[in-house]
């Protein structure tokens, strides 16, 4: 059996103002910071074999900040990058439904290869931790994809948002996964 915990990273500016941050590298700002401070200090009371991140600097701070009490390092993996937004990046959402009503943004990553990207790092952490407990930090969108594909659209699907620092936890057995809980904050009040 392979456990994740999805993490999704700490708050931005841009997430603060509504803003696409798609492929732009975004640092975490002090709420982000905290954010991640308490995501470690919960995380902290379980055991972790390997964190695995976004390279993108708001997910690898993130996991950084949380894999502090765990003497790890982190694996960074090109898998879990967002999903680049192409001309939607830096607009707040209601310039987005003014200049893109469809969401269609000119030079965004095509949606089917974002998701078999994504899907094929969930192989990757299968394959080089099989049978651990793995911390995996990365996007909104990067773990919306993961849960609607293994829920089979069950769950995730853009029905709802993910919240800075949520919880996602995961498990993989036999060929087959379990989303034991999803888009969890109670550790962040």
């Amino acid at each position: 059996m392979t456990s994740i915990c999805l993490v999704r990273h700490g708050e931005t500016d841009w997430n603060k103002q509504g803003k696409l941050q798609g492929g732009t590298d975004i640092p975490l700002n002090d709420t982000g910071i905290k954010q991640a401070e308490l995501c470690r200090d919960y995380l902290a009371e379980d055991s972790w074999d390997a964190v695995v991140a976004s390279p993108l600097e708001r997910a690898k701070h993130t996991a950084d900040i949380i894999r502090e009490r765990h003497g790890l390092s982190v694996a960074l993996m090109d898998e879990f990058k967002e999903r680049h937004f192409g001309k939607g990046e830096g607009m707040t959402e209601e310039e987005r439904r003014a200049s893109y009503p469809d969401k269609q943004y000119p030079g965004q990553e095509p949606k089917e290869a974002f998701i078999e990207r994504v899907m094929a790092g969930i192989d990757r952490i299968i394959e080089e931790y099989t049978d651990e407990h793995v911390l995996l930090v990365a996007h909104g969108a990067v773990i919306n994809a993961i849960l609607t594909e293994i829920s089979g659209g069950k769950v995730g699907a853009d029905r709802f948002k993910l919240l800075n620092g949520c919880l996602n936890n995961i498990e993989f057995r036999k060929d087959s996964w379990t989303i034991h809980d999803y888009n969890q904050v109670t550790h962040l009040s």
